[in-house]
């Protein structure tokens, strides 16, 4: 069983930092891709950015040059750091694992239980 535990969600003036982290425990094969997502009222969930068991990263367009993804593979633990905050990115943010087991090559997907991020103007 694959549990995520995120934290460091809250409120914040428009203009300031944040860091998000999420810890994963339980059976995980070391290659995999952690990902946080986001999820504002009345608006779909978005991905927000990825990073690779290799370090390798991919952000959205919305918060390119503001937020940073990061890991450490010991911890099994996933950073966001989000500075310059906007109203806009006031969401729910979720982090999720995905990695192939090795044992039946199914894919396996677990997702945090969310942490609010407000933004205010």
């Amino acid at each position: 069983q694959v549990q995520l535990v995120e934290s460091g969600g809250g409120l914040v003036q428009a203009g300031g930092p944040l860091r998000l982290s999420c810890a994963a425990s339980g059976s995980i094969f070391s290659i995999n891709i952690m990902k946080w997502y986001r999820q504002a009222p009345g608006k779909q969930r978005e991905l927000v950015a990825s990073i690779t068991s290799g370090d390798g990263t991919t952000y959205a367009d919305s918060v390119k040059g503001r937020f940073t993804i990061s890991r450490d593979n010991a911890k099994n633990t996933v950073y966001l750091q989000m500075n310059s905050l906007k109203p806009e990115d006031t969401a729910v943010y979720y982090c999720n694992l995905r990695f192939q087991a090795p044992s039946d090559r199914t894919l396996r997907d677990y997702w945090g239980q969310g942490t609010q991020v407000t933004v205010s103007s």
